[in-house]
């Protein structure tokens, strides 16, 4: 029952978190992130909440993802996440629906650079997390895709997560029936993925 009342505390009063100075972790994603097709409770964003807890972390997670989002609306919104929330570490999560609408890769990649920018200036830690287009979009596209997000993480100095789906998006087994998105099961993999490169930087 506390930890649910935290839950609903972060989600809903991030001011009251922010004055009990309590570090805050914002996730500004799309609907892998928001955990499009589950129970939002079983997705690897709340998963992270409960791991954060259990390993004594104090850290709070506030989920700012939007299914359907891309990398224009995450640019749009970014300056007034981080007024509101305050964070010191924000994992952005955005750019497969770019690549399914066909958004240019050269605006995916300066959208992508202005969010992590702009996180940089608030003086929060910018988690870039890359994630894969299906292999019917064909292998030049979706390896020029996949390298957006190498090529803002090596010019920003964000850290990368490579590969958000890794060891998940090739087994149609694990993902629902769009073969987009993973199963509830598989939300742990998908948060060791992340927690590979997120645990360290909070040490």
């Amino acid at each position: 029952m506390r930890r649910l009342f935290l839950s609903l505390l972060v989600l809903f009063l991030p001011a009251t978190v922010q004055s009990a100075g309590l570090p805050v972790i914002v996730v500004l994603g799309d609907s892998l992130s928001a955990g499009y097709g589950i129970d939002h409770t079983l997705g690897w964003v709340s998963l992270l909440q409960k791991r954060l807890s259990d390993e004594g972390y104090p850290h709070q997670v506030i989920n700012a993802s939007i299914s359907g989002d891309t990398t224009r609306g995450g640019a749009a919104r970014i300056s007034a996440v981080l007024e509101r929330n305050n964070p010191s570490l924000v994992v952005v999560e955005l750019g497969g629906n770019d690549g399914l609408r066909g958004i240019g890769l050269g605006e995916m990649e300066k959208n992508l650079t202005q969010i992590v920018i702009s996180i940089k200036e608030s003086q929060a830690i910018p988690l870039l997390v890359g994630v894969r287009l299906p292999p019917n979009y064909g292998v030049t596209y979706t390896e020029q895709f996949q390298s957006v997000f190498k090529s803002v993480a090596d010019q920003s100095g964000a850290s990368l997560v490579p590969k958000l789906m890794e060891g998940v998006a090739s087994d149609l087994d694990l993902m629902q029936t769009d073969g987009i998105h993973p199963l509830a099961e598989v939300q742990s993999r998908l948060l060791n993925n992340v927690w590979s490169v997120l645990g360290p930087l909070l040490e």
